[in-house]
């Protein structure tokens, strides 16, 4: 190993002169980085080892998705900024689902990965570079910001540059050539401190869209709020709920809303895929929907069904956002909280002596009180598999209340109606990229960045066997989370596509593997949940977990989740 490594200290000898990956290691950690995300290569090894050495904690993941994920999850989990960590050529081309996935979800993510020396062809010493690897070209093409130093001078500029532009909402990687990682260069050039951008004041609508808006909402008998993550974000709960009183509207929130208006009486839950019965109802009798920062994507508009053909006011503050989805009849674009203070002042008080308008009668109140989730559905549990909608209302009984939920990506994503989180913070999507195994390493960065709240990972059969090896990294690194496994014993939404259309379903099923003997391997507490007595059996194990656990659910895979019906219409036409 490179000498280097010995010069973490003082060296008169060299005065201040020291490697560029140990002062690189210093700047992460002036940066108020508390750990980075990883896994070894020896083209890293010596950057990965310093950080560890000076205070920033070196997380190791078993595979460079899993490292990536996991610093998504701790930037969704803290709002700040995260850091992966992984090495060049086959370990960046490792990494690269991962990487997309993060791009996708706006979460403040660099991705450091190791880099073929500056101007060399011959990596290895004996002829062309094995771990030859266009990261560069195949990074920028999938989108991601690329930073790449030229010089070992130009180094630490080029981690601020990158710092920076990840700071700005975006996930970005940084290239670090191996040779320049060892140039000694003096310690005491320090680049310019980062500076903070300044916090972009909330900007109202113009009045024009203000007037259009309004004039709809006068007009509207029974309109409906939709609010997504962005007015989430924005803090415009209390203002929304001024909104809803003034223009008689019921509420409606997109899936990663869910529980922003939790018991508000004229609160329908969520809109799209994973709605109720009631929720259906009324939105289909609204005639006018205004929308709060959300998308208004498949999930949320059913693939364009859930919402009536009324007038639609988007509001976003990002013109780019608006009509993405589905055609808006009126585009507002300012902060949700800004333009529906405006609404709110164009609209006048409520009435005050208490007259009913709008969706705002004893009826509608009743009902939408009344609703009990066991009503949804009929259950069809067997003697050896689970419905998963009765098997997620029990455990939303049994989980801890302070929870974290992270949700793989498959179909078992039926249940997310039927389990619920303190508040939208709480819960998170790993599906911004159409794809499975994305959720096991984002609940280890949820579980290690809120510690307080107890993470629980809900994920399919298929994307646990493609991450299974972070069992190790969970006990390896103490981190206290819950594994829900919904085992199906197959890819479910390829089954379900298959089914419909008479097509062979063979290869979409696979062998009843028991989990949880495999779990106990790696010090998990674990059990086999079949029935909602196995589950009642398990109860204390989730009452207050003090270590990892996992339960494999077997389900019933002849139970189709709502939005697949939905999917396959959209793709096939049927």
């Amino acid at each position: 190993m490179n000498t280097s490594t010995t010069t973490i200290g003082a060296d008169a000898s060299q005065g201040r002169r020291r490697p560029v990956y140990e002062l690189l290691a210093m700047d992460v950690k002036r940066l108020g980085v508390e750990c980075v995300f990883g896994l070894m290569s020896d083209d890293t090894v010596e950057f990965a080892v310093t950080l560890d050495a000076i205070g920033v904690s070196f997380i190791g993941a078993r595979h460079e998705n899993n490292a990536i994920t996991m610093a998504e999850g701790y930037a969704a989990a803290t709002h700040g900024l995260a850091i992966a960590l992984v090495g060049r050529g086959p370990a960046t081309a490792n990494g690269l689902h991962a990487s997309v996935y993060a791009l996708r979800t706006g979460s403040k993510v660099l991705i450091i990965c190791g880099e073929a020396a500056v101007g060399s062809d011959v990596g290895n010493g004996v002829g062309p570079d094995y771990k030859a690897f266009d990261a560069s070209g195949v990074l920028a093409a999938a989108g991601l910001p690329v930073f790449r130093p030229a010089s070992a001078e130009a180094a630490r500029v080029t981690l601020r540059d990158a710092v920076a532009k990840v700071q700005r909402g975006t996930a970005a990687a940084l290239l670090l050539p191996v040779d320049i990682q060892q140039v000694h260069i003096s310690a005491d050039d320090e680049p310019a401190p980062l500076e903070r951008a300044a916090a972009s004041l909330p900007s109202p609508a113009s009045d024009q869209s203000i007037a259009i808006a309004c004039g709809l909402l006068k007009r509207s008998r029974k309109p409906l709020i939709v609010a997504g993550r962005g007015a989430y974000r924005a803090g415009a709960k209390q203002v929304l709920e001024r909104l809803c009183e003034r223009s008689g509207a019921v509420f409606a929130t997109t899936a990663r809303a869910k529980e922003m208006f939790d018991g508000h009486p004229y609160n329908l839950g969520i809109v799209g895929s994973f709605s109720t019965s009631i929720a259906r109802r009324y939105i289909d009798q609204a005639d006018c929907v205004i929308v709060f920062g959300a998308s208004l994507n498949c999930f949320t508009s059913s693939f364009g069904m859930s919402l009536p053909q009324v007038p639609l006011i988007q509001v976003d503050s990002v013109r780019a956002n608006i009509g993405r989805y589905l055609n808006a009849d009126v585009a507002i674009v300012g902060d949700a909280v800004q333009v529906a203070e405006q609404l709110c002042e164009e609209l006048g008080d409520a009435p005050a002596d208490g007259t009913a308008t709008g969706f705002h009668t004893e009826e509608v109140r009743t009902q939408i009180a009344a609703l009990d989730m066991h009503n949804e559905f009929d259950p069809a549990n067997t003697a050896r598999t689970l419905d998963p909608r009765s098997l997620g209302l029990a455990l939303d009984e049994l989980l801890p209340a302070k929870r974290n939920l992270v949700f793989d990506a498959g179909h078992f994503l039926g249940v997310v109606p039927y389990l619920k989180v303190p508040d939208p913070d709480h819960f998170k999507f790993t599906s911004d990229f159409a794809s499975i195994g994305m959720g096991f390493g984002t609940a280890l960065g949820f579980a290690r960045a809120r510690p307080d709240h107890t993470t629980v990972l809900v994920i399919g059969d298929g994307g646990f066997m493609m991450t299974i090896s972070e069992l190790e990294t969970v006990v390896r690194e103490g981190l206290h989370i819950v594994i829900v496994v919904m085992n199906d014993c197959a890819y479910g939404a390829e089954l379900h596509v298959l089914r419909p259309r008479q097509l062979p379903t063979a290869k979409s099923i696979f062998p009843d593997i028991d989990f949880a003997d495999v779990a106990a391997c790696f010090a998990f507490e674990t059990a086999t949940i079949r029935t909602l007595d196995d589950l009642a059996a398990a109860a204390p194990l989730l009452a207050d977990p003090q270590g990892p656990v996992l339960l494999d659910c077997k389900i019933n895979q002849d139970v189709v989740a709502p939005f697949m019906g939905e999917l396959v219409d959209a793709i096939h036409g049927d």
